[in-house]
């Protein structure tokens, strides 16, 4: 057995005669009777009072440090008291991430998980709270996709903490937790005709945005920060390299989401309408930090800028002119008096990108080249968001059994004469 047991209530004492006998101590009758005590492995000792009578349990305490100790599972009791808002806070500082990823997680720890976790101790975690936690999220009203990148974010917190010897496991992985599910809705892509009313909704300054977002594909960001010598009208190719993004009120240039720089097609027709674009509003140099709020200045000459010949504010744009555009091509319904117009969180700029995927899907795109094309990392995301804009099997089927009959126009003959012809 590790370590040993001292019982405090009694001592042992040797008399004149050599022999050894146990008699009271000062504290005999108050205060816990035993201290089961033990060499940790930063071989500093360690030690767990126990009650009267409570010897036993003394006993199967330190048998369990001891088997823990040599499966590896040992928890240092000091450490274990450590909460999960201080480790939190350690784990946040330490991460590597982009600074905007970093601001997210932090922003979802410090809303949705602290204000019910932050002060538990790591070693008292049990599956049956992290299930009470993630019914609270539920009842906030939280989407599910929210809630889900909440858990994950949680979930790597405590698993860190685990493989930092805070903690014996990870409850969010227990069995009889479940985190939560996907919502099962799938991507409504505008049709064109939404799209384009929201494109004549808009100050001319910006139409173009649109064109931009459901002609090539880019992400808010992207077109916010796209430089003029990104266009390449001459080459067909428009190159996303640069992104403009918003950490806590501060903008700076940035990678695109992943750091996955891309070239997508330029069609002609978006050309057309980006050459007359820069023309009517030539383009600006905008000086901003680079990678982090806090980054050295980096200048570029942006094609779409604010009317004050800055770049483009996010927040603005959204509540103004966004919302009103979509207001005007009945996405949203238009309030009553002076009242704000409601949230458009499924009509965002975001909504650009899912036209442009339902467009070349429906030209038979595959999905790798659409992955390519949108930025994704993994073709197996673009395929599980997508997937029910593909054409079906049983549509190709037509389609291809239509094409043998059209040369032969309205004739009953068959395939064999649409074939002869």
């Amino acid at each position: 057995m590790a370590g040993h047991i001292q019982d405090r209530w009694y001592k042992a004492e040797t008399d004149r005669a050599g022999k050894e006998t146990r008699v009271k101590t000062p504290r005999h009758g108050s205060g816990m009777r035993y201290r089961a005590r033990y060499i940790g492995p930063d071989s500093t000792e360690k030690s767990k009072s126990f009650a009267d009578r409570q010897k036993r349990l003394a006993e199967q305490w330190l048998a369990q440090v001891e088997a823990d100790m040599s499966r590896g599972h040992y928890i240092d009791p000091a450490s274990s008291r450590t909460t999960f808002r201080q480790y939190a806070d350690r784990w946040i500082a330490a991460q590597t991430t982009n600074v905007a990823s970093r601001a997210t997680t932090e922003t979802q720890l410090r809303l949705h998980a602290l204000p019910y976790l932050g002060s538990r101790p790591l070693a008292s975690f049990r599956p049956s709270h992290i299930r009470t936690w993630t019914r609270q999220l539920e009842d906030a009203g939280l989407s599910s996709s929210y809630r889900r990148s909440i858990f994950a974010t949680v979930s790597a917190v405590l698993t860190a903490a685990v493989d930092d010897t805070l903690m014996p496991r990870n409850p969010c992985r227990s069995s009889s937790v479940t985190p939560p599910k996907p919502s099962g809705e799938r991507v409504a892509p505008w049709t064109a005709e939404q799209t384009f009313s929201v494109r004549a909704a808009l100050p001319e300054r910006y139409q173009a945005m649109v064109d931009v977002g459901a002609g090539c594909g880019l992400r808010q960001g992207e077109i916010f920060g796209l430089p003029v010598d990104a266009v390449g009208f001459l080459t067909g190719w428009l190159h996303v390299g640069l992104q403009i993004k918003v950490v806590k009120g501060r903008a700076f240039f940035a990678l695109p989401k992943g750091e996955k720089v891309r070239d997508v097609p330029l069609p002609e027709q978006v050309g057309r309408v980006l050459a007359r674009h820069l023309t009517e509003h030539p383009p600006v140099s905008v000086t901003l930090p680079w990678s982090k709020p806090d980054g050295p200045p980096l200048t570029r000459s942006l094609v779409f800028t604010g009317p004050r010949g800055n770049h483009v504010y996010r927040s603005n744009f959204n509540i103004s002119p966004w919302k009103p555009a979509l207001a005007a091509a009945g996405l949203i319904a238009k309030p009553a008096g002076n009242a704000p117009l409601p949230s458009a969180r499924e009509h965002g700029m975001h909504a650009l990108r899912h036209f442009y995927a339902s467009v070349l899907l429906d030209a038979g795109e595959n999905i790798k080249a659409l992955s390519n094309y949108l930025g994704h990392t993994d073709p197996g995301f673009t395929l599980r968001v997508y997937t029910h804009l593909m054409p079906s099997s049983e549509g190709r089927t037509r389609k291809a059994v239509n094409k043998l009959y059209e040369p032969s126009g309205e004739s009953d003959d068959g395939p064999e004469t649409a074939q002869a012809a």
